[in-house]
């Protein structure tokens, strides 16, 4: 048995060019190795491999997400060897590197989103969506190393490929200023102020979708569930709640953080995403929440994830029912 040809240790880890490896010996037998995988036209990398950039990625929702993140760095390390001059990822690769909460999860079947401004041609080639942009509709920002759109342009961009709903519940997460602060990912992404600016700049590929979805985003949704909750529950007519409102008892003691509140007839709206499924402490911790907002006379209706997803007239039910209880009509 042949045993496989070793890569020089440069190689191992790291995405490298064609090029630079048969600089350093290596041979093309070797470099159509089953073991390598071709990304894009002249990159290769080891199968399996993970980078080290020495960089924090900050915190994630869940470990699914972060293992995503770090499949979609993987790939963006390994286009930068041929990006050029000018060029930087765009669109849902740009979304996806501000961590977005897009409807779709990331895979390795998933082209990049590659822009470069007019009159430079838009990039081509396998495994890359290539787009021309318009001189000054876009601003390239450093995004963990990457050059990346500016939020407010990414946002545009994404504008013709979401449903409202989802085109709301990114603007949310690019304009959320979180309770709990990440130094490793520093928030908000960008201001309401900014992606209003950026609507009315002029008209453009997905200017207006934008233009029916700005008027929804709101600060405070810290997930998508909660913004698609929100939506589902305005669109049935029902008043519109507060976000991530802070809530005490009567002594002023604080209770918790909530993720819809109505203020005039003290009902909290809770998004069950089931976390608590996984870990036994974080379901001592959401039944000892749930006892204090009760004990402190506050109206609490969950809603779970197969409720909002597929039976949302059983959510909107559910919460107006809460509400007429206390007055609302």
């Amino acid at each position: 048995m042949i045993s496989r040809k070793k890569l020089p240790p440069a190689f191992v880890v790291e995405p490298f060019r064609v090029s630079a490896a048969s600089s350093a010996g290596v041979g093309e037998g070797r470099l159509r190795g089953r073991d390598l995988e071709r990304p894009f036209h002249g990159v290769r990398l080891v199968t399996g491999s993970q980078p080290d950039t020495g960089r924090n990625y900050g915190r994630f929702a869940n470990a699914r997400a972060a293992e995503e993140f770090a499949a979609l760095v993987r790939r963006c390390l390994a286009y930068s060897l041929i990006l050029k001059p000018g060029q930087f990822f765009s669109h849902t690769t740009a979304a996806r590197l501000w961590k977005a909460p897009l409807p779709t999860s990331f895979d390795g079947a998933e082209p990049l989103h590659v822009s470069v401004e007019a009159p430079r041609r838009a990039p081509e080639g396998r495994g890359t969506v290539g787009h021309q942009v318009s001189a000054g509709r876009a601003r390239v920002l450093d995004r963990f190393g990457f050059p990346v759109g500016d939020p407010a342009s990414t946002w545009i961009s994404i504008a013709p490929m979401l449903s409202l709903d989802d085109l709301v519940a990114v603007g949310d997460h690019l304009v959320l200023d979180p309770a709990v602060l990440d130094p490793y990912d520093v928030r908000p992404h960008c201001s309401l102020a900014d992606l209003e600016a950026r609507v009315r700049m002029p008209r453009g590929t997905g200017s207006t979708a934008a233009a029916a979805a700005i008027s929804h985003v709101r600060q405070g949704a810290e997930s998508r569930a909660e913004t698609l909750l929100r939506l589902c529950l305005l669109r049935a007519g029902l008043p519109e709640p507060e976000l991530g409102r802070d809530l005490y008892d009567a002594n002023g003691r604080w209770l918790a953080r909530v993720d819809l509140y109505f203020d005039e007839w003290r009902v909290v709206v809770e998004y069950d995403g089931e976390q608590h499924r996984e870990s036994s402490r974080q379901y001592d911790r959401d039944q000892s929440r749930i006892e204090s907002l009760l004990n402190a006379g506050y109206g609490l209706v969950k809603v779970r994830k197969y409720q909002l997803f597929q039976r949302p007239e059983v959510a909107v039910e559910r919460v107006s029912s809460a509400l007429r209880a206390r007055g609302w009509t």
